[in-house]
């Protein structure tokens, strides 16, 4: 009798025990996610980013190494965020996987340019097998995981597998292209048709910022606004580092079209709309006193350098 009068009497402090244990863990899991979130949204935009020697074998191309040593930072050495399922902190953060995934399209666009164009000659030569397979893997969907059961209820290929399979594809055509075995065409008209295609995309992005721009003035409360900033942002970078290292591969082009000015003046606009990086992005009027319009302000550098592609390009046909 004694003791189930002990153990009556322990039961309020047990409860009470649990209670701040149970209250605790939902604080820790509550605090756990805001904070996990703000260390996982990481957004490299290095400028002065550059493939490592090892990945530039002699006479290759330094656009290819740096496509590479993009798709090597983003999913082999750093975190793929794009498909990440709950409970990880990256399935919960929006800016970091749209930028993502906006810059392995700029790569994308480069591969395919790579095999379709620069990398055969002319029309009618042989379209590399490595491009041609990069270029393939690169359209894949960054959002697949291991599982996706939209498609199958089996595991599948995830994105990291398909962009480090293209990654070592890309790698092989440069080793080859330093042995001479595989074509790099470093002619004008080359130059010509990648800065056309690139202007092409940067039309298409412009019209989505042009579009969102119109369709909401919500400012700070416009959801959709930094989703369409960030994978701009991510094309922008993306392509800023490639046409930079494309500008060394074809030096001798520009040299001799005397085009060096308006590249470093195109590079520079690129250069800066990349870089742009808001705390929180606003979709504001764009006469608007107290809410900036974030999308028009980087559509405004956009569209500067699409225009001096334009120039260039105009200036490589004479």
């Amino acid at each position: 009798m004694v003791m189930l009068d002990r153990i009556r009497s322990n039961l309020p402090m047990r409860s009470g025990k649990i209670a701040v244990a149970v209250g605790g863990l939902v604080i820790l899991v509550l605090a756990y996610f805001p904070l996990a979130m703000i260390l996982a949204d990481q957004i490299n935009d290095d400028v002065d980013f550059r493939p490592r020697e090892e990945l530039l074998p002699p006479e290759g191309s330094r656009a290819v190494a740096t496509a590479v040593a993009l798709i090597e930072r983003e999913v082999d050495l750093g975190t793929w965020a794009a498909n990440k399922p709950f409970p990880l902190p990256h399935a919960l953060i929006d800016n970091m996987p749209n930028f993502q995934t906006g810059l392995v399209y700029a790569i994308s666009r480069f591969a395919i340019e790579m095999t379709d164009v620069l990398g055969r000659t002319r029309g009618s030569g042989q379209v590399d097998e490595d491009l041609d397979k990069a270029s393939g893997l690169l359209k894949y969907d960054g959002t697949v995981w291991v599982w996706d059961p939209s498609t199958s209820l089996l595991p599948t290929a995830s994105a990291e597998r398909q962009y480090l399979a293209a990654m070592k594809a890309l790698i092989r055509y440069n080793e080859r292209l330093s042995l001479g075995s595989a074509v790099y065409d470093r002619r004008a008209d080359n130059l010509i048709a990648f800065i056309e295609r690139v202007s092409s995309d940067l039309g298409s992005s412009s019209a989505v910022l042009d579009r969102q721009a119109l369709e909401s003035n919500a400012g700070w409360f416009d959801t959709q606004a930094d989703d369409i900033f960030y994978a701009t942002k991510g094309r922008l970078y993306g392509y800023y580092l490639l046409l930079e290292a494309i500008g060394v591969d074809f030096a001798a082009v520009i040299v001799d079209k005397n085009i060096g000015l308006v590249w470093q003046q195109m590079l520079d606009n690129l250069k800066t709309a990349a870089t742009l990086d808001p705390l929180l992005i606003s979709n504001g009027r764009n006469s608007g006193f107290l809410l900036p319009s974030h999308l028009t302000t980087q559509g405004f550098y956009l569209l500067r350098a699409r225009t001096q592609l334009k120039e260039v390009a105009n200036v490589l046909l004479k």
